[in-house]
Order: structure tokens, then C-alpha cells, then sequence
């Protein structure tokens, strides 16, 4: 790895650290579809709960971060590439799925990495 790169690496690690409020409208679980060229993403509604936890609309329980949850996502949305679902998210929507610019901002970033892993055959891994 380059000099470059592993700064790039490590900054990029840092800043995966940081706090950020999480959006009321909800949150995507993004992955790819390689068999099919296509990058998905699963958006799934949540309430922020007083302690700023996401926290299960229906059962009002905390939402684990790791694990498995058995919840149905509100929409599922599929692109070819980052821009085409960027576009479908924020420029047609008939729900507003996001509130916050950070997370925007987020999903904007994970789906170019997640196009680049769908392009180049490798592995995607959620930030």
C-alpha cells in the first residue's frame, strides 16, 4: 500500500469513529446483488429514542448494531451505479427517506464504494 492511500486509509478510519446524530427517517442496510450488476439498498424506519438511540417503531425496543434483525425493510431500491440510486433516493422521492445533510453525505460515499466493489468483483462492507 502507498504512502498515500494508507493515509487516506487511516483518516478515513478515524472519521468512521466520529459521533453523528442518527436520522429519524430511518436508516439503509446497503449491499450488492453481483449475479444481477446491481447495487441495492434496504431503508428501514426507526424512532430516536431520548438517550438518541434507534429504537424498533413497533416494539419501541433499542435496534441492535450488530446482529440480526427480523424486520421488513419500507422500500428496497436498486441501481447499476452509485448516481442512478442517488438520484432515485433524493431527487424521486415520494417519501422524504432522508432528513439529515451527514447522512446524505454517508450514503452518497458508501454507494460509490459499493459501486467500485460491484465493478472490480470485490467484496462491499457497510461502513
Amino acid at each position: 500500500m502507498n504512502a498515500i492511500l494508507e493515509s487516506q486509509t487511516a483518516t478515513n478510519d478515524k472519521l468512521s469513529q466520529r459521533f453523528i446524530e442518527l436520522d429519524p427517517s430511518g436508516y439503509f442496510l446497503i449491499f450488492l446483488d453481483q449475479q444481477s450488476g446491481l447495487i441495492c439498498a434496504e431503508h428501514y424506519s426507526n424512532n430516536i429514542n431520548k438517550q438518541g438511540l434507534a429504537t424498533d417503531p413497533e416494539t419501541g425496543e433499542p435496534l441492535p448494531c450488530h446482529g440480526s434483525l427480523k424486520r421488513q425493510p419500507t422500500a428496497c431500491f436498486k441501481a447499476h451505479t452509485a448516481k442512478e440510486l442517488c438520484i432515485k433516493i433524493f431527487e424521486v422521492p415520494q417519501t422524504q427517506w432522508i432528513t439529515k445533510l451527514d447522512h446524505a453525505a454517508y450514503l452518497g460515499r458508501e454507494f460509490v464504494r459499493a459501486e467500485i466493489a460491484l465493478a472490480s468483483g470485490t467484496q462491499y462492507i457497510q461502513d
